[in-house]
């Protein structure tokens, strides 16, 4: 998608119901057909490591990317791995499948855009930080699925870039002229839009079939004591991280939109050392993980 212009909206476009933006997402898939088919196989229980390699291999872009992935800071790895086959091997199913995942969806991001605060390179920023955070805070209050919460993580605010594709004119005329910071991102989106991010997330990935707990944390990392189902810890997680990371100034628009309700940290044993000692290791996480980062 080519680099928006920079022009000013002065009146609220006509509005959109929430039902008419998600079949515009659906109707023309903005998520790379490989992540889609990554996403069929790891919900697949029928499926193995094979068939994940075989997706992944069908793209040698992508297979390149895991694999230097795999090769990078993060892994420690003794040997260097020069094939999927191999990393699968090291790794593990959920690892390679997160990490095709994160080369898949960056892909959404490449073109970047900015519109006041916001630009889309920051977002991605964002996601990658929250799944580094998620997973790092589920390995704390010991879930076995860490590796689900940072999948969860990375696709907790697709929401966002997808009313920036698919409803940009209303999703910019907000930027431009309707940001409050005495507001919640949330709030704000409800008012001018009719709908908000994670309403908007949690319809499309219901569509794509995004695994029941990522969509969860879509749907609920802003409130996620609402929340009553299976994965309750992961979408806790996902508030957390994304509490975590947007006082650190790694938020989703720019500015920092999202209430830091201390429920979600109390439900996980999460107190003030807890917290200190999270935001130090995610400073490491980040910097040795950098590979993800990259579009």
């Amino acid at each position: 998608m080519p680099k928006q212009a920079s022009v000013t909206i002065a009146a609220p476009p006509p509005a959109i119901s929430l039902d008419a933006a998600a079949r515009r997402v659906t109707d023309i898939s903005t998520l790379p057909q490989v992540a889609l088919r990554v996403m069929e196989v790891a919900q697949n229980p029928e499926a193995g490591a094979a068939d994940l390699k075989a997706v992944v291999e069908g793209d040698p872009a992508l297979s390149a990317r895991v694999v230097r992935m795999v090769n990078s800071a993060a892994y420690g790895l003794r040997n260097a791995v020069t094939n999927l086959h191999q990393a699968i091997s090291y790794l593990g199913f959920s690892q390679i499948r997160n990490l095709a995942m994160t080369a898949s969806v960056s892909e959404i991001f490449r073109n970047d855009a900015a519109i006041n605060t916001y630009s889309r390179r920051g977002l991605w920023k964002h996601l990658v930080s929250v799944g580094v955070c998620a997973r790092l805070v589920a390995r704390r209050c010991g879930e076995a699925a860490f590796e689900d919460a940072f999948l969860a993580g990375l696709l907790h605010d697709i929401g966002i870039v997808l009313a920036d594709q698919h409803v940009h004119d209303n999703f910019r005329y907000m930027l431009e002229n309707a940001l409050d910071p005495q507001k919640t991102l949330c709030e704000i989106e409800r008012t001018v839009l009719g709908f908000d991010h994670c309403m908007l997330g949690d319809r499309v990935a219901e569509a794509w079939r995004f695994p029941e707990s990522a969509r969860a944390a879509i749907r609920y990392h802003h409130d996620s004591m609402r929340y009553r189902g299976t994965y309750a810890t992961i979408v806790r997680c996902v508030e957390i991280a994304n509490v975590v990371c947007t006082l650190k100034g790694c938020t989703s628009i720019g500015m920092r939109l999202t209430r830091a309700g201390i429920e979600a940290f109390q439900a996980l044993g999460f107190g003030r050392e807890d917290v200190v000692v999270l935001a130090t290791d995610l400073d490491r996480e980040i910097r040795e993980n950098g590979e993800l980062f990259e579009i």
